[in-house]
Order: C-alpha cells, then structure tokens, then sequence
C-alpha cells in the first residue's frame, strides 16, 4: 500500500471512530421512555381504570363479560338481543375471553411492572410498592374468579423475564398467596412514609390508612369465598381481617370516579354501554325487579327507570317505584313469531319500552362511580362470618342491618341519588334479619348490593347459590339449561401456550366449559 493509501485509509478509520462516537446520542430519542424515566403513577391509573371497566373508548370487555354474560346470568338484565349470549346461556368465545385478553395484554402486565419497579426502591416507595400489592391482588381475584387456574406468579413478566408461555396455577395457590401478600403488606404500610403515588391512586390518592381498610376488607371476600371448600381457613382469615381493621363506613368505599370526555377511557364503563352504545339492548330482569318490589326495597327507584323510548338517551324516565317492571329471561324480540316470542311472557305489558333499564340519574350516567369494594358488601360478608360462628365482634343481625344500610345509603351519598335515611329505616323495620334463614336472606342482600359490580355478583351467587334463581332453557344453549358456572379460556392459548393450557383443562371436572367449577365453586 502507498503511501496516499495509507493516509486515506487512516483518515477513514478516524472519520469511523468519530462517526462510532456520536452514533448513539444522535440515534437515541430524548424522549424515549426507559424503566429510568417512566413514571410508574400513570402505570398504576391505568390498571385501575381497565380494573373498573375502561380499557377502551366502547368499554369492550366490561360489555361483553360483565354485561352482556355476568348480569344476565344472574338476572340482573334481561336481553332479547341475539349476542346478549349470557341471557340464554350461548357460547361467543371472544365474549368469554374477553376479559382475560385485555387485562392480561394490559392491566396486569402494568400493575406487575409497578410492583417490580417499586420493591427495588422499597424505602422510598415503600406505601406505594404495598398499595400496588394490594391492587394486584384485586385484580387477579377478579381474574381467577371468573377463569379459574390462570397465569399468576409468572403473569405480566413478558418484558422483565422474558416469559410468554407462563404457568397456570392452581386457584388453590393463587388464593393461599393472594391472602398472604394482603396481610404482609398491610401490615407494613405507614403513613409516616412518603406518598409517591398521590393522585396516580384513583381510589385513595395513596393514603395508606385506607388502602390499610381495603386490603382487610378484600381479606373476608377471599376469605368467604372458600366458605365451602375450606372452612378452616375461611375462618381463620375473616378473624384476622377483622382484627386487622375492615371498612367502617361508606367513607370508606373503594370508588372510581369518572368523568364524561369525549374520546378518552374516562367514563363510567357501563355508561358507555347502557347509555352509549347499546342503550336499547337490555331491560331489568324481572327476577330483580320483583324482588325489590316484593321487599318494598327503596333502591328500585334510583336502580331502574321506564323511558319511553331507551335509544333516546336524554330521556331519563320514570322512576316512579309502582311503573318499574322487569323484563323475563330467555324470550325472543317481540314480534319474532318464535315460541320464545316476548309477547307471549306471561307479563307482557304491550310494548318493550314498559319494561326497566338502568337508572340514569344512577347507575348508568357516564359520571357514575365504580365500586371495586365497599363497606356495605364487607358487612353483609361478615354477617354470614358471625351466622356462621366465625367471628363474634358484633353479631350477625347488627353486621346485616349495616351492610344493608350501607348499601342503600350509598346511593345518595355516593352514585348521585338514593333513598332518604327514613325510607331506609322503615325498610330495615318491615324486612329484620331473620337467623332461620339468614344465608339465603344476607346472599340476597349481597346479590342487590353488587348490582353492576355483575362479575363479582355472579362470583357470589356461585359460592353460596343465593338467591335461587330459575335458569332458562332457550335452544342452543351450553348448559343445558343451567345457570354457567365460569368463563372459558382464550382458544388461542391451547396453540400459544399449550401445555400450560392443557394442564389447566385438565384439572377442571368438565374441561374448558362454561359448565365447569372452578375450585371454591363445590357442590
């Protein structure tokens, strides 16, 4: 090589070392988000909103498995709308999945890097590592409710770990761990320690006194929803939920509030289904409605109105207690000639717009809240733990009338209108407790104030089979005309994740079906 050679090639080489040099700070975004620069708030807001029904602008899966499956399986709502499939018990696939597709593509994968990021900074995020514990276990209560088996210790770890088939556990060991990881981190929040999650926290805005509340409240629904299969530890639980300090009033309530903007998740999820999108496919079920109407029950009229035409969403309707009528489970659109023709039910009242949908002052306004938690529920749960024997800090009739008295006065405190303090009372004067039949009476009570909390309403019911309702027997069903008993898996995990998939399949006493129990759920 000469010597020009030489001197090109030597400049080449620095010219290359030099363009090495500066190659990564002109190729690196300064706006990139690393784990260095996220901010682990807007993680933790966006699980709880998915949580509560908002994972997109149409509320997708809040309307297909909380809606569409889980209020019309427990006749909250009635539908004769052809892909309202939980009214009669049909198989969608998508519908059954849905749940589990957007919480675990988003929520979980978000609460899960949350709880990572902060246990490596445990002093300083200590509050926050353990309010995001507790709400992890929320959510996959919610999960393992609906699905059973499903990715747990190993679920959302796809970007940390590098997993993505996860295991399935076992919900046995999803609900020992669940219970443990709520007491361990009650116990070791403080409100002498930092609030580095503030508003990020919808429910609480991070003060760990209440989120202390929630974890020991979550506590006895894990707790009695093992009331059947372990007895043992139900009891040993609810106890130490008890002396750990449960809710002690509706002040207390776990609530997402919401806000009505246009084009973003913000809004109440059922609103934007029962007002929004599909405000003319339901009606209450009749099961519902004559129940409260049997009872004499206040809530009627701030749970349901008539509106003369429900696609009309300005109309709030009539909420006139003696105008509310349920509409039957299992009937065809009126006019269909059918044998399950909604004209021929038995109380047909001449058109379908006679028949209830939800409130709009309430329930069904895109600013209600979400109730993930609430006082009135725990007291009622508790009221089964004191009939039971269980606990005895108070005895079964006081924590009944509370819980019933808390349910109704959160209404008007809380979801924009409710029954006033007298009508509550003269309520619990004509309906007391009654130790005879106290299981039935406390569930049916939970069965009411779960109202639009439809998921965990048909958790409930299946754990203690109140009330009774009738099941439909409508052509095509997967039951054969029963009341499902879970949500099935995703199809796509027997090709993605098959053998964790298989092993699940197979510890389910009728496979992946809608009529299989998943472990609490005994006979």
């Amino acid at each position: 090589m000469n010597n020009k050679l030489r001197l090109t090639a030597f400049a080449g080489i620095l010219l290359l070392g030099s363009c090495k040099k500066d190659f990564v700070s002109i190729n690196t975004d300064p706006n990139h988000i690393t784990a260095a620069n996220i901010n682990y708030g807007y993680l933790f807001t966006n699980a709880q909103l998915i949580a509560s029904g908002n994972s997109d602008a149409n509320g997708y899966e809040d309307w297909r498995n909380n809606l569409i499956y889980s209020a019309c399986m427990i006749q909250h709502l009635s539908s004769t709308t052809g892909y309202w499939d939980g009214d009669k018990y049909l198989y969608n696939a998508s519908y059954n999945s849905a749940y589990w597709d957007d919480n675990y593509n988003n929520s979980i994968t978000n609460i899960v890097e949350v709880v990572t990021h902060t246990r490596a900074d445990s002093v300083a995020q200590s509050n926050f590592y353990n309010i995001a514990r507790i709400f992890r276990v929320f959510m996959f209560q919610r999960m393992t409710d609906m699905y059973g088996d499903c990715p747990y210790s190993q679920a959302g770890l796809g970007f940390i770990s590098g997993i993505t088939q996860p295991k399935y556990d076992k919900q046995q060991d999803i609900y020992t761990n669940m219970l443990s990881e709520l007491a361990d981190a009650a116990s070791k929040l403080d409100p002498s320690k930092p609030n580095t999650v503030g508003a990020s926290d919808l429910l609480y805005a991070g003060d760990p006194t209440q989120w202390k509340k929630f974890a020991y409240s979550e506590m006895v629904r894990l707790a009695m929803r093992m009331s059947k299969v372990d007895a043992a530890s139900a009891q040993k639980w609810v106890q130490a939920a008890v002396t750990g300090g449960v809710m002690t009033g509706n002040a207390d309530n776990a609530i997402v509030v919401h806000q009505n903007v246009s084009g973003t998740p913000v809004p109440n999820g059922d609103g934007l289904i029962l007002i929004g999108n599909d405000p003319n496919a339901y009606r209450l079920s009749l099961t519902f409605v004559n129940y409260l109407k049997g009872t004499g029950d206040p809530r009627l009229s701030y749970l349901g109105t008539v509106c003369k035409d429900p696609t009309v969403t300005t109309d709030m309707g009539d909420t006139t207690f003696a105008h509310q009528l349920g509409q039957p489970n299992g009937y065809d659109v009126p006019g269909s000639k059918t044998a399950y023709d909604l004209a021929n039910a038995p109380n047909w009242p001449g058109s379908q717009n006679a028949y209830s949908v939800v409130n709009r002052y309430t329930f069904s306004r895109l600013t209600a809240p979400t109730f993930f938690v609430t006082y009135g529920e725990t007291e009622l749960l508790l009221a089964e733990a004191a009939q039971r024997g269980w606990v005895t800090a108070s005895t079964a009739a006081t924590y009944y009338t509370n819980g019933v008295t808390a349910a109704m006065a959160q209404l008007a405190a809380q979801a924009g209108a409710g029954p006033s303090t007298a009508a509550i009372t003269a309520y619990m004067t004509a309906n007391p407790y009654n130790p005879a039949s106290a299981l039935v009476q406390i569930n049916t009570q939970y069965w009411v104030a779960s109202f639009m909390d439809e998921n965990e309403s048909f958790a409930n019911w299946r754990r203690s089979g109140y009330p009774t309702l009738t099941p439909v027997n409508y052509p095509g069903n997967v039951t054969n005309g029963t009341v499902p008993r879970r949500f099935t898996y995703p199809q796509g995990e027997a090709s993605t994740n098959s053998a964790n998939y298989s092993a699940a399949v197979s510890d389910l006493n009728n496979g992946d079906k809608m009529t299989s129990r998943v472990w609490w759920d005994v006979q």
